[in-house]
C-alpha cells in the first residue's frame, strides 16, 4: 500500500508545498463556535506546528492571518508583545516570556501533505485550551 493511500483526508491540513521553505500558515483544531487556533511553520525541510497562543499571555501571535514571523523569517513574533521563539522548538529567547515555550502540536508530512498526527485529538485540545467567551 502506498504511503498517499494511507491518508486520512480529515487529517490534511494544507500541502507542503503551500508552505514554501520558510513559511507560515494558520489552521484551526475542534468543532463548534470556538475552534482553538494553531499554525505550521516550515524549518527546512520539516515543519512544526503550534497552538496559535504567546506563552506570555494567552494571546493570538499574529494581527494578520498566517504572519508569524520576524521581518527576516528567522523566528516566531509575538505581534501583541514582541516575544521572539525559535520556529524549530517554539522556545522564547527574547521578549517577556524567556524560557517558555509555545504549546508544540504533532503533524507529520506524508506524500507532500502536511497531517495532524494520529495521536492528536483535536477536540480533546481544543477542549484544554478552551476559554469561554467574554460578555
Amino acid at each position: 500500500m502506498s504511503e498517499a493511500a494511507q491518508i486520512d483526508v480529515e487529517r490534511v491540513l494544507c500541502r507542503r508545498a503551500e508552505l514554501g521553505a520558510d513559511g507560515c500558515r494558520e489552521f484551526r483544531l475542534g468543532s463548534g463556535p470556538w475552534p482553538l487556533r494553531c499554525f505550521l511553520v516550515a524549518v527546512g525541510d520539516e515543519v512544526r506546528a503550534y497552538v496559535n497562543r504567546c506563552a506570555h499571555r494567552a494571546l493570538p501571535l499574529n494581527l494578520l492571518p498566517d504572519r508569524f514571523l520576524t521581518h527576516d523569517g528567522s523566528m516566531i513574533l509575538c505581534t501583541a508583545h514582541g516575544a521572539i521563539f525559535e520556529k524549530a522548538t517554539g522556545y522564547c529567547v527574547a521578549g517577556p516570556c524567556p524560557g517558555q515555550s509555545l504549546f508544540s502540536v504533532p503533524v507529520r508530512v506524508v506524500a507532500g501533505y502536511v497531517l495532524l498526527d494520529d495521536r492528536v485529538d483535536g477536540e480533546a485540545l481544543r477542549a484544554r485550551f478552551a476559554e469561554p467567551p467574554t460578555l
